[in-house]
């Protein structure tokens, strides 16, 4: 397993959501630090997703605290948790399909705009630079993960995997420090699979840290530097992927309890 920095990035204490009286998320607790791939995993139903939702803001009414960088960001709205470095994907993709690949990644560029509405209705010097540094921008981060020859593309047009990919590059676009991915593996076979598998890595290669939300067993098992198993809303093992595969507890979640022999 790579070695990882120290610091702790995102910590998240004692998170807990009730929609109704269903508890979602009850009383979890876990750490991200800088570097590592850490993957959330649970039956169907399990609350992962809403996790998800309460990180990035979807959700403002909850208990606990979410600690990024230091600073407590339980409140905020979706739009400045980002600003603060914490960006997405969905399990259902969601890309501008009718735009063109760039397009959707300078969606993700002007989260941190600072040009005013009178820069934007004259065209001013300091829109047209700002502008420009965006573009550059977005070719650059489409250059990296292979797509700069399709920036012209309608995002609709790209390949299955290709979409997976210019998701993350727009998050990657807002300057992300986290990137949390729901279920970046959905729909894909396992020659795709792999492909993301090191398309992940290559991110933490360079700067990024990953928080993971995955089915796939066979990546969740081979990328995960700590893995963190949810189910009904609780948290009931943490561990290394090996510590995890011979669990009892999370191999009950998964399959069942065994059927005790009847004399």
């Amino acid at each position: 397993m790579k070695t990882v920095e120290n610091k702790t990035l995102l910590e998240v204490k004692n998170l807990s959501m009730n929609f109704g009286g269903l508890k979602a998320v009850d009383d979890v607790n876990f750490v991200v630090k800088k570097g590592e791939i850490i993957s959330i995993i649970g039956p169907n139903g399990a609350g992962k997703t809403t996790i998800f939702n309460l990180l990035t803001g979807i959700y403002s009414d909850f208990g606990g605290k979410i600690i990024f960088e230091g600073r407590e960001i339980q409140g905020k709205t979706p739009q400045e948790i980002v600003m603060a470095g914490i960006a997405r994907t969905f399990q259902n993709i969601r890309l501008f399909k009718e735009m063109r690949v760039i397009e959707n990644v300078l969606t993700g560029t002007h989260t941190n705009t600072h040009y005013n509405f009178l820069d934007l209705i004259f065209r001013t010097r300091k829109f047209r630079k700002i502008e420009a540094e965006k573009t550059q921008k977005a070719i650059d981060i489409l250059d990296s993960i292979g797509l700069k020859d399709k920036m012209s593309d309608y995002s609709v047009n790209l390949p299955y995997g290709d979409q997976r990919k210019l998701e993350i590059a727009r998050a990657i676009a807002t300057n992300a420090k986290i990137i949390l991915l729901d279920e970046p593996a959905a729909g894909m076979n396992p020659q795709e699979s792999e492909y993301l598998l090191d398309f992940i890595k290559s991110l933490v290669g360079r700067g990024y840290t990953i928080l993971l939300i995955e089915h796939d067993m066979s990546v969740v098992m081979n990328i995960s530097d700590r893995i963190y198993v949810i189910d009904h809303g609780k948290k009931i093992a943490e561990g290394l992927p090996t510590e995890i595969a011979n669990n009892k507890q999370v191999i009950e979640a998964y399959l069942g309890k065994e059927e005790e022999d009847v004399a």
